[in-house]
């Protein structure tokens, strides 16, 4: 552990010109102590540490000093280009890797450009749960995100609709859509691809052996297909509404945008008093009474009468509430 925090130590003055005990025990997650303890030791082992005395006062690195310890580990490139999404390398258990990786490409950058991880950071980051969520990340992400960054097949229980099961994957990849993981695996029985939610694992067994992984497999394009699919898949019902002006620009706003679309393309042009006629597929009745609600007034339901006669009850008591 020691071993490590020196390395880190020269690596951080080695990216910058010069350092304070209380950024360095920031850094490092140490006492200020320790920082004089471990620059003493730097220094008795022959790297040139300096300290400036006084209010200014700092640690740097004298006389060119480089170290040659700048060399990437495989973990560590890979954590590399997730480095825009720590969240979600803290959440995989990569979050040192990408710290390590960052200061050594820092390190091995020209002076003018050894602030670029800093200046980035200043200027983007991705936040990547949607509003009004609680994150929570799930107790066995890091095992699952293990076993893929591995190919190592996995035994896994799963809560499914049907009670819990037991199965054998070789995970592929993992997705991070609207703040909750999935894992897109491949079940070696029959070798089709499958879609699992992390937080519906209760248990993930790694095997010793590895898996051969098909390279023609597309991560992204495969998460597009399923995406759709399930959009798809859940919009089992239909309704027909009029919508005026305003109602058309804003359907795709509370309702799957895709069918929005869709429907809208399909309907019949606007006639003179600009309502439109439009046939919506939606997951449910109960479910399109909540988003087409969104719309007010923009919006008259047409079929099927039972969803018609619940915005007619809306109207009623929304007229004794307002006195009309």
């Amino acid at each position: 552990m020691r071993a490590a925090r020196l390395i880190k130590m020269v690596l951080l003055l080695q990216s910058r010109p010069s350092m304070t005990a209380a950024e360095l025990a920031r850094e490092l997650e140490v006492s200020e102590r320790t920082v004089t303890r471990d620059a003493q030791a730097l220094s008795e082992a022959g790297v040139p540490v300096y300290a400036d005395r006084g209010r200014a006062g700092g640690y740097r690195l004298i006389g060119g000093y480089r170290t040659r310890l700048t060399g990437l580990a495989r973990s560590e490139a890979e954590a590399l280009f997730l480095s825009g999404v720590p969240g979600a390398l803290r959440e995989m258990g990569l979050e040192d890797a990408a710290s390590a990786a960052r200061l050594k490409v820092s390190a091995a950058l020209v002076p003018p450009l050894r602030d670029a991880s800093r200046t980035a950071a200043q200027r983007f980051h991705l936040d990547a749960p949607g509003w009004f969520t609680e994150p929570k990340s799930p107790e066995l992400l890091p095992a699952v995100a293990d076993a893929v960054w591995d190919d190592r097949g996995v035994t896994a229980r799963y809560r499914g609709r049907e009670g819990e099961v037991e199965r054998e994957l070789e995970p592929y990849g993992l997705v991070l859509k609207a703040g909750v993981w999935y894992l897109c695996a491949r079940v070696p029985e029959g070798g089709s691809f499958r879609v699992y939610r992390i937080d519906r694992f209760t248990a993930v067994t790694a095997g010793e052996a590895r898996f051969e992984r098909d390279e023609e497999f597309d991560l992204p394009g495969f998460w597009a297909e399923r995406a759709e699919q399930f959009a798809r898949s859940i919009l089992r019902a239909e309704v027909v509404v009029r919508l005026s002006g305003d109602g058309v620009r804003r359907l795709p706003h509370v309702v799957d945008p895709a069918s929005a679309r869709e429907a809208l393309a399909a309907a019949e042009p606007a006639p003179e008093d600009g309502w439109r006629t439009v046939t919506l597929p939606v997951e449910s009745e109960q479910v399109a009474h909540t988003q087409l609600a969104g719309l007010g007034p923009e919006v008259e339901v047409l079929a099927p009468e039972s969803l018609r006669a619940r915005f007619a009850d809306d109207a009623r008591r929304l007229g004794r509430l307002y006195g009309t």
